[in-house]
Order: structure tokens, then sequence, then C-alpha cells
């Protein structure tokens, strides 16, 4: 396989993660991503801290299976 092909991969693959995840950002909203045990907020007058630390979590397990299964090697 030459260079070309390689990079034609990868290109592939991030364009197929993007796809994924701009789906799950648009309608994550409605089925509950975003707002699941483990997102913190933390509200106080007009102070809002939104911290996603389990959609983070779970968005990092889903990307490292997406990207285990387009394995592209050197």
């Amino acid at each position: 396989m030459n260079e070309m092909q390689s990079i034609g991969k990868v290109i592939i693959t991030l364009g197929i993660v993007l796809l994924l995840l701009g789906v799950i950002l648009y309608f994550g909203g409605k089925i509950g991503i975003g707002k699941i045990p483990g997102d913190f907020v933390y509200k106080k007058g007009n102070f809002v801290l939104y911290f996603p630390l389990a959609t983070s979590i779970l968005l990092s397990v889903i990307l490292t299976l997406i990207f285990a299964l387009f394995k592209i090697r050197k």
C-alpha cells in the first residue's frame, strides 16, 4: 500500500468519526447525552459551570473502540 492510500484511509476514518460525533451532538440532547449521572452542574447567581465528566468518558470509550476498528498500520 502506498502513502497516498494510507492518507486516504486516515481521512476517511476521520470523516466517519466526525460524522458520528456530529450526529451524537445533534441528537444527544434529545436522548439524554450530556445530562447523564456524573455530569456536574454548578449554579450560583449568574454563574453556571457545566463539567460533563461522564459524557467525556463515554465519548472517549466510543472513539477508542471506533479507532480500534479502523486501526491503521504504518
